[in-house]
């Protein structure tokens, strides 16, 4: 049987959040899956209200080396080994889903963002066919109209060791993104032998940096065919990236969108949808839903 982890890179501020995706996860998960919430040592008793059998609760520098040193009142920690530029939160995120990542034995991880719910039931085949895991590819879809994925993509492919290449590029950004923990693992080594250093302290020193940019380009252009990896243009799951925070009414109408192979939602917290508009949206959909599985039961 495929075995499937999720791992999730949270931290206080996001509580709300990730409880709303911890209740989603043992809803429609597996009853085998664990999902694994990492945040950092301040936040661990806050977190581990959802502490389980099936939510395992993590601190975020389990998953780091011990030359990353968090700095006093702020959200940048220095790496020892190579102190400037003081690695950002949101690099030091990816590092930690990384390198979680790496560490698994499943066969399969997702690794998901708090912002997420799942709103269908799903097994691990979602991700995982024919002893190949999913993940999300779609292509001439970065071009000069999405600066920051430019920059994302020769970033991944200098610490490849690959060239710059020419756009447009594949677009390997999604909501939630498997990973097959192999090639996770193959790929962080290529990234240590061209760099000449750690690969944690490689990313580290990176200004913009995109961990499922450097996960596609490695299966698609130093794999290739050799990836135990199918390629999906559907994300599955139905994603809401924009600033303008959702009222009621456009909360209610953004499920319209939902496609039959979505399992999963996603407002996005730089939205700044107020909780109660993005809760009331979702409770709606899990309330139709009931509705319409009764009335299908009893005809």
């Amino acid at each position: 049987m495929t075995s499937i982890a999720l791992i999730t890179k949270s931290f206080a501020p996001d509580f709300e959040l990730c409880a709303d995706l911890s209740r989603s996860v043992l809803d429609n998960a597996p009853a085998s899956a664990l999902h694994h919430i990492i945040v950092p040592r301040h936040d661990l008793k806050l977190f581990g209200r959802l502490a389980g059998p099936r939510t395992v609760i993590h601190c975020e520098s389990d998953f780091l080396p011990r030359s990353f040193v968090s700095l006093p009142f702020s959200n940048f920690t220095i790496n020892l080994r190579r102190p400037f530029p003081p690695v950002r939160g949101w690099i030091l995120q990816q590092i930690v889903k990384l390198s979680a990542a790496a560490a698994s034995d499943e066969d399969v991880v997702v690794l998901v963002d708090s912002d997420v719910e799942f709103v269908r039931p799903f097994t691990a085949e979602a991700f995982f066919a024919d002893d190949k895991v999913r993940f999300f590819h779609k292509l001439a879809s970065v071009d000069d109209c999405l600066p920051r994925h430019m920059i994302w993509h020769r970033g991944a492919r200098s610490m490849l060791g690959l060239p710059p290449g020419q756009p447009p590029y594949v677009d390997y950004i999604a909501a939630m993104i498997a990973l097959d923990p192999r090639v996770v693992r193959q790929m962080l080594a290529r990234i240590t032998d061209v760099a000449k250093t750690h690969w944690t302290s490689a990313i580290a020193s990176r200004l913009h940096f995109s961990e499922w940019t450097l996960y596609g380009v490695f299966v698609d252009e130093i794999l290739g065919g050799k990836a135990n990896s199918f390629a999906s243009d559907d994300p599955l799951c139905l994603a809401h990236w924009g600033t303008i925070p959702l009222t009621r009414e456009t909360a209610g109408d953004f499920f319209a969108g939902l496609k039959s192979t979505d399992i999963a939602a996603m407002i996005s917290a730089k939205s700044r949808t107020p909780l109660e508009i993005k809760r009331g949206a979702f409770a709606a959909f899990r309330a139709k839903t009931a509705a319409t599985s009764t009335l299908h039961a009893d005809a």
